[in-house]
């Protein structure tokens, strides 16, 4: 038999090959498809739900009816491939990231105090540039997170004493939380605050220093409403009957009343009545009303089940991880998101006072999609670190030595 001779150093190369490909084709994990298909879902979802509450008032006002729609799809075009293209960016650059970020984040919310910021509703929290509206307060939600992941993980052997834990995260974040408060913007400060406690709880900060940050959050907030009549009105308003209906509870009434009159099947995708100017943030922060009123129970229990998988595919991400950076970033970005799905829809079915926070991936806002895009991608930059298969199968075994005798069948007799 005739034995053809190969080129010196083949078979190291088709080794190297197969290398190489089996490297660059390494399926992703589950909780990498669960984050990323329910934020893609959600979106999706939030486009066709901007598109239905927001067609009326754009034909009222003269516009087209896929004016909101479309200029939400421009920021969802531009955030879907960021997301996947940071989730590519290694963990060591999104570390050396969180100073820069921090900084950045913070010096883009003081231009709401420059002539290029724009004040709603008593609130100053957007600027306005090249003819589109932006708030600077959703990029400093990913960047707090991200940072005090950075401080803490530095500090990591340290968290028994108090001052470790307090300096400089308490008055750095405070001081970035200040800056959103000095626009009167009482709801995103909260959920500034909740990132804040999200990663310290998630460093495994002693209990014992754990509670008085809290204590001293919910101080602070008590204190911003306690000197402001105009909140503390919105807040002791009795929405459970007619009596307010036509000052502080008309938004609460009328998100209530989209709710129920959707039953279980809802009256159809496109037919709401309360979009016809009754409800005035539909497309805001009562968008959810919008999906109880044409989708009903059904429709509400889709976006609650895709919240629910995307919270999940994170705290798989959070209790598999070994590195403590990953860990408390992403139990910060995770509270972010789920703590203001949650504040959402309270709003909506009357439990929580109206306070401005608008649901994720889907009320119209451009620069909040943006924003849980981006930390979505970081998100799956961290899911990326965790492996597919899970340590001690058989696709993990290391590969045997050619031509040792390990591997080999024997046949003991």
């Amino acid at each position: 038999m005739t034995q053809v001779a190969r080129p010196p150093g083949s078979e190291s190369g088709g080794l190297a090959a197969r290398v190489s490909l089996g490297r660059r084709f390494v399926p992703v994990s589950s909780e990498f498809l669960m984050i990323a298909s329910t934020a893609l879902l959600l979106t999706l979802f939030g486009l066709v739900m901007v598109l239905s509450a927001t067609s009326a008032t754009s034909i009222g006002n003269g516009e087209s009816p896929w004016s909101a729609a479309l200029r939400q799809g421009i920021f969802a075009v531009l955030g879907v491939p960021l997301m996947f293209l940071v989730s590519r960016l290694p963990i060591a650059f999104l570390k050396r990231m969180a100073w820069p970020a921090l900084f950045g984040a913070v010096a883009l919310q003081l231009l709401v105090f420059t002539p290029l910021g724009v004040e709603d509703g008593g609130n100053r929290n957007w600027i306005k540039i090249a003819g589109f509206t932006l708030q600077p307060s959703e990029f400093l939600k990913l960047a707090l997170a991200l940072w005090i992941a950075y401080v803490l993980l530095r500090k990591h052997a340290m968290l028994g004493t108090w001052h470790h834990v307090f300096i400089p995260v308490v008055p750095v974040g405070a001081l970035a939380i200040g800056t959103v408060l000095a626009g009167h913007d009482l709801g995103t400060a909260m959920v500034l605050v909740l990132v804040l406690l999200g990663c310290l709880f998630f460093a495994g900060v002693k209990l014992r220093l754990f509670i008085i940050p809290v204590i001293l959050g919910v101080v602070s907030v008590l204190a911003l409403a306690l000197t402001s009549g105009d909140r503390m009105r919105r807040i002791l308003a009795p929405c459970n009957d007619m009596s307010r209906y036509f000052d502080d509870c008309y938004q609460s009434i009328h998100g209530v009343w989209g709710m129920a009159s959707g039953g279980i099947f809802g009256l159809g995708l496109g037919n709401s009545q309360e979009k016809y100017g009754w409800l005035p943030a539909a497309g805001n922060d009562f968008i959810f009303a919008i999906v109880g009123e044409e989708l009903g129970l059904i429709g509400c229990i889709v976006v609650l089940a895709l919240f629910t998988f995307f919270t999940i595919g994170a705290f798989h991400v959070i209790r598999k991880t070994d590195d403590p950076f990953i860990r408390v970033a992403a139990g910060g970005i995770t509270v972010w998101i789920v703590g203001q799905a949650v504040l959402n829809i309270g709003v909506v079915i009357g439990i929580f006072p109206v306070m401005g926070v608008p649901l994720p991936f889907m009320s119209q806002g451009g620069t909040a999609l943006l924003a849980v895009l981006l930390a979505c991608g970081v998100l799956l930059a961290f899911a990326r670190t965790i492996p597919a298969v899970e340590p001690g199968t058989a696709a993990q075994r290391p590969a045997t030595p050619r031509g040792s005798s390990a591997g080999r069948g024997r046949v003991t007799k």
